[in-house]
C-alpha cells in the first residue's frame, strides 16, 4: 500500500510542481483492486497536493466507508462513480489547471490534439457547471465521460483518467498543453484580424 500511496504524493508533486494545480485545489486518487474488493487511495480535503504525505492519503472502499483516518477530497464521490461505471479506470487526476480551466470557464470548446490516443471527436466532452463536490456533479462527471479519458467541467476544471496515475497525469499535462497551443492560436489569430 505504501507504494500507491507515494504515487499518489509523486504525481501530486509534479502537477503542482507544473502548475496545473495551485493552492488546496485538485485531488488524485488510485483504486487498488484485490479480491476483497477494490480500495481506493484518495487526497485529503484542502491540503496542498505539493506537501502531501503518507498519512495525508486516505483509504476508502467503493462505497465511501473510511477505512483509514483523514478526511477525504470533497470529491469523493465523484471519483467513487467514475470508478463504479469503469472497470478500466484506475487513476484519476483532477487538475485547475490555468489555461485548460480559462477554456472551462469560456464559451470554446478545447479541441482534441494528436498526441495522446485516438481522435473520435474532434473536441474534448463537457458537463455544465455543477457544484463542487456535489452529488449532482459526481453523477453528471460519471455519465458525461462516458468512454472517454478526459471530461472538461465547466467553470471548474478537468478530469483526466486512465489505467494508471502515470497515463492520467500525462494525460492531464497534454490536455493543458493542448489549451495553451490553442490559446495561443486563438491570440494570433486575433491579433491578426486587428493588423
Amino acid at each position: 500500500m505504501k507504494k500507491n500511496v507515494q504515487e499518489i504524493i509523486n504525481v501530486g508533486n509534479n502537477i503542482f510542481n507544473k502548475n496545473l494545480v495551485s493552492g488546496k485545489s485538485g485531488n488524485i486518487s488510485k483504486r487498488i483492486k484485490s479480491a476483497n474488493g477494490d480500495i481506493v487511495a484518495i487526497t485529503p480535503t484542502l491540503t496542498s497536493l505539493g506537501n502531501l504525505k503518507q498519512e495525508d492519503i486516505v483509504l476508502v472502499d467503493l462505497d465511501g466507508n473510511l477505512l483509514t483516518k483523514g478526511k477525504p477530497s470533497s470529491e469523493l464521490f465523484m471519483h467513487l462513480e467514475i470508478y463504479k461505471k469503469r472497470d478500466d479506470v484506475s487513476a484519476i487526476v483532477h487538475t485547475h489547471s490555468p489555461y485548460a480551466t480559462g477554456f472551462a470557464f469560456s464559451n470554446k470548446r478545447i479541441k482534441r490534439l494528436e498526441g495522446f490516443g485516438e481522435i473520435k471527436d474532434p473536441y474534448l466532452p463537457y458537463i455544465e457547471y455543477e457544484k463542487p463536490g456535489s452529488d449532482n456533479l459526481a453523477i453528471k462527471a460519471s455519465e458525461g465521460i462516458g468512454d472517454s479519458d478526459v471530461l472538461v467541467l465547466k467553470k471548474h476544471g478537468v478530469i483526466c483518467v486512465g489505467e494508471n496515475l502515470k497515463e492520467a497525469e500525462s494525460l492531464a499535462i497534454f490536455i493543458e498543453e493542448s489549451a495553451k497551443t490553442q490559446f495561443i492560436t486563438y491570440m494570433l489569430n486575433s491579433a491578426e484580424d486587428m493588423i
